[in-house]
């Protein structure tokens, strides 16, 4: 069993370890400027690169499945990321880690250029999940040192729009440098390099440094059989769409503008969405809404496996965004809403290596499916397993009672950058309250 960050026990919108009181945002800002700008440098390179490996593998002629393990070795790096990132921060400190990590990363991307397409490629992009899993731990772990419970929240949301503004305006760098030549390769190295200066020179010191803990995976599959495969659900198909998706749109000509405006609406209609579907999440059954946002998003993967025109596909794209990238934070939702205190930190790091093993998968698999029939077979591999995942969730549904409204916690949009982020999700007074009174429930309810 795999060892996993630890933090103090809380909910996805519950509580976690204070950090130092501040008389108000902008003092607090004034202090995280630095760590953000580093997010941002950090996500928009993470984001850019996982498009362009896709785009220059299909230019080097090299066969879907190949790609797709490139996408395979990465998820694979991330798991590997999770369980030695802890152990590298006490031996040597974040902000050690940190730069090591970043500059690792920077020169995996580097190697692409002196190197031929193939086997190297994927150890590049093994190398890339371990440093970008790690690095992102890191930050997450600076942020929610510095920020108390009262702002933790408003820092998660902070951290959203840095993540969500770094990654779409990170796309548009491909069309600008184009995806053949050395230039976007060596411009993806550079912003990695960058994000080492603002924590280089904060001068904010080490964060403490936390324990570990043991994730007991049949632990988490007893508190949420949903979760669990959602989370699952949600590696094999977003997973796969986020590394091989560049496949399916260069295997239906489109060019380096549509591909950026592609993965950027899919992005964007995903946070757009998280409001909508969260707020019902809190006033009924979230797996009714589970089932709502699963079948949209498989829905949408059947109407985009039969259309070819660019604006059909784009408005597809964005509807498949919308549905299915909220997924994992109603996951989570809906898990924690049947967790105890002392199970929070298990599940969120349970959760989080839930989705990097389906992601770890998925990509070989859609790859595979499009080689042997062609772009638009990925869309249906898509729609079959979300279709599957309402199909489970029905049965679950008649197996046993939702979860009472005083019992059900806040929705909180979470990013999948690494298992930290659980901290960053404060908890009002109330919350608090409510999870305190889920002591006196069964061992072993489940959802």
């Amino acid at each position: 069993m795999p060892d996993a960050p630890d933090h103090q026990p809380q909910p996805q919108s519950g509580a976690g370890p204070s950090g130092p009181a501040a008389p108000g945002l902008a003092p607090l800002l004034s202090r995280l400027v630095p760590l953000l700008v580093a997010a941002a440098l950090l996500l928009g390179a993470n984001g850019l690169a996982m498009t362009v490996i896709a785009v220059r593998g299909r230019l080097n002629g090299l066969s879907d499945t190949a790609i797709g393990l490139f996408g395979s070795a990465y998820y694979a790096g991330f798991i590997l990321g999770v369980l030695l990132t802890p152990l590298l921060i006490r031996r040597v400190g974040h902000i050690r880690v940190f730069s090591a990590l970043a500059a690792l990363n920077a020169i995996a991307i580097l190697s692409l250029v002196v190197t031929p397409a193939g086997l190297s490629w994927a150890a590049s992009r093994l190398v890339s999940g371990i440093a970008f899993c790690g690095t992102a731990m890191v930050l997450e772990s600076w942020l929610n040192a510095l920020s108390s419970n009262a702002e933790r929240g408003r820092i998660l949301s902070i951290y959203r729009i840095v993540d969500l503004g770094a990654i779409t305006g990170g796309q548009f760098l491909l069309p600008a440098f184009g995806g053949g030549g050395p230039e976007i390769l060596v411009m993806t190295g550079l912003l990695f390099c960058a994000a080492l200066i603002p924590v280089s020179l904060a001068r904010e010191g080490n964060p403490p440094v936390s324990d570990v803990t043991r994730i007991n995976y049949f632990s988490i599959w007893r508190i949420s059989p949903v979760a669990a495969v959602g989370c699952l659900t949600i590696g094999l198909t977003n997973g796969a769409f986020r590394t091989v998706g560049p496949v399916y749109a260069q295997g239906i000509g489109m060019d380096a503008d549509g591909l950026a405006l592609l993965i950027s609406l899919w992005v964007l209609a995903g946070a757009i969405f998280q409001f909508p579907l969260g707020w019902a999440s809190d006033r009924t059954d979230r797996r009714h809404v589970l089932m709502l946002a699963t079948a949209g998003a498989g829905l949408s993967c059947l109407f985009l496996s039969g259309v070819t025109t660019p604006g059909v596909i784009f408005a597809g794209a964005f509807l498949f965004g919308g549905f299915a990238l909220p997924l994992y934070s109603l996951s989570a939702a809906h898990a924690n809403d049947h967790a105890r205190p002392g199970q929070y930190v298990e599940l969120a790091a349970g959760l989080t290596m839930f989705f990097a093993l389906g992601a770890m998968c998925g990509p070989l698999l859609a790859s595979a499916v499009m080689d042997r029939f062609g772009p638009s077979a990925f869309f249906i591999y898509t729609a079959v397993l979300h279709l599957a995942f309402v199909a489970f969730v029905g049965v679950r549904l008649v197996s046993r009672e939702g979860v009472p409204a005083n019992r059900r916690g806040r929705f909180v949009w979470l990013l999948r950058t690494s298992p930290v982020i659980f901290r960053l999700a404060g908890a009002s007074r109330a919350d608090r309250g409510r999870n305190a009174a889920r002591n006196d429930r069964p061992a072993g309810e489940k959802d």
